[in-house]
């Protein structure tokens, strides 16, 4: 019993590096260079807009900033956080001595699931970049796929390239939606 426990330790230790990893490899950490906060480039980008809201009606008040990719990487923590209290919750149904081998398997294997399905969205997320966007976000929930990209304008052709690439790259990608973000600088 107490081997088991160590091996369930192991993989989810491996998974957990196996992610961070993948981050790293996606989002490399950026040099700090003072001089650049002072430049007109910088503080056009950094300036204020205004304020928004979007469906009141449903009672959802949503800020906008200036910047768009300042919110993909505000969806990017609300997703990381959501997926880490359920990695935190299943880590505990593992642990746990109430659960049944079944249920603490199904629970590993629900974590090594999200482990995948947050590495398959980084992925995506790379090769729509590299189609010349400047930022992307993308989320999966079953067989729904959900791309935002940083664009002006998105044309059919456009969409139907990032549908494509969505789906040859996911294989349970079933219903694709493709969105842009203005830059509004």
């Amino acid at each position: 019993m107490r081997v088991r426990r160590r091996t369930v330790w192991f993989m989810t230790l491996l998974s957990l590096v196996a992610v961070i990893s993948v981050y790293y490899l996606v989002d490399p950490a950026k040099q700090f260079n003072g001089l650049t906060i002072f430049s007109d480039d910088t503080l056009q980008q950094t300036a204020i807009t205004g304020v928004t809201d979007q469906e009141a009606s449903k009672q959802d008040v949503t800020t906008e900033v200036s910047s768009p990719s300042h919110m993909f990487e505000e969806m990017r923590m609300q997703v990381s956080d959501e997926r880490s209290q359920l990695r935190q919750q299943l880590t505990q149904k593992i642990a746990s001595e109430e659960y049944t081998a079944e249920e603490k398997n199904q629970a590993f294997n629900d974590i090594d699931g999200l482990i995948k399905q947050e590495s398959a969205e980084a992925m995506l997320e790379m090769l729509v970049k590299s189609l010349g966007y400047s930022d992307a976000f993308v989320r999966a929930e079953g067989e729904k796929v959900s791309v935002t990209v940083m664009a002006e304008e998105l044309s059919k052709s456009q969409a139907n390239e990032i549908i494509y690439l969505v789906k040859s790259e996911w294989e349970g990608a079933n219903d694709v939606q493709v969105k842009f973000s203005a830059n509004n600088y």
